[in-house]
């Protein structure tokens, strides 16, 4: 056992629920949510809240989406260690390790638009994303001078090297950084910082040692691992859950208001049976029952999760 992974078995839990307020919670966020916390509070580990409201945009500080988020997770039964840490309030920390990068020679601007990367021949990641060609960097590289009235987006050079890790529920996943992913934005061409970067520096510094959350990120790891270790952290435990689906097999989304918490609470007054359903589509327990998060925990074990996709519970 290396000294890293004797310190990883040693140290306190640190586990993390961090939602995007842009509109209205639904179950599948409360289910990712639910799993962050019973998996840290099972190993008497603390559990950080973090609103990842970058962009001001669509997510104003403090919003209606914001205080909806915040109600939601306290009718759930959902507590939180330390105080609440909020993305939008950390620009000047974003800029001192974006400034990192490009001390090491790895930042580059990117002046290609968002129809220009689309209408591309370039393959396409696996996000649905195409592969950048480079285009800027070739161009910086032969000196020729950027287009006119354009503001860059930051894009981070990655190198030709496979980088791969062991989920807690996928196994073991691998991508090749330079033909998998290519060279990906850390700083939109607006100034709003990318959630690549946002989310490495933010876990580094809050000591977040797992991180539980959606198998649609998945394969966005392999680039936080890069710069986790360009910036000198350790990488933490990673348990990417299967995602809550309707009966056709379609996730949930709060642009369709798919298990809308607005509609959960308009039918239920207590979280109790609410858990139970979820905690009974997980497989945590046999049966629905009305049950609480802190009744949950002697009862939470990973090996019980199904690796698949969750149905989500009928009435919801």
């Amino acid at each position: 056992m290396t000294e890293l992974e004797n310190n990883r078995k040693t140290a306190p839990v640190v586990g993390r629920f961090a939602p995007t307020p842009s509109g209205r919670l639904h179950l599948g966020n409360l289910m990712c949510a639910m799993l962050s916390w019973l998996s840290a509070r099972a190993q008497g580990g603390k559990v950080l809240l973090r609103i990842e409201d970058l962009d001001a945009a669509r997510c104003p500080f403090m919003g209606e989406n914001t205080k909806y988020l915040l109600d939601d997770l306290a009718w759930m039964g959902l507590d939180f260690d330390g105080e609440v840490l909020w993305q939008s309030k950390r620009s000047e920390i974003y800029d001192t390790y974006c400034e990192k990068l490009n001390e090491k020679g790895l930042l580059y601007p990117c002046y290609c638009s968002r129809a220009e990367l689309h209408a591309a021949s370039a393959p396409h990641r696996s996000d649905g994303v195409p592969k950048y060609d480079r285009k800027c960097w070739y161009r910086l590289q032969a000196g020729d001078p950027p287009p006119a009235g354009r503001k860059p987006a930051l894009r981070v050079r990655v190198p030709d090297a496979v980088i791969g890790f062991q989920d807690g529920l996928q196994g073991y996943y691998s991508e090749n950084l330079a033909e998998d992913c290519s060279d990906f934005v850390v700083r939109r061409s607006d100034g709003v910082y990318a959630y690549q970067l946002a989310v490495v520096v933010d876990d580094g510094l809050s000591g977040v040692t797992e991180i539980v959350r959606g198998n649609d990120l998945l394969d966005s790891t392999p680039r936080q691992m890069f710069l986790q270790e360009i910036f000198g952290f350790s990488h933490p435990v990673y348990r990417h859950i299967p995602l809550l689906t309707d009966a056709a097999g379609r996730r949930l989304s709060k642009r369709d208001g798919d298990g809308c918490m607005e509609n959960v609470r308009a039918r239920y007054t207590d979280a109790r049976p609410v858990i139970g359903a979820l905690a009974a589509a997980l497989g945590l327990i046999p049966t629905p029952e009305s049950i609480s998060l802190r009744e949950l925990i002697p009862l939470f074990d990973w090996e019980k999760l199904p690796r698949d996709a969750v149905l989500l519970p009928e009435g919801f």
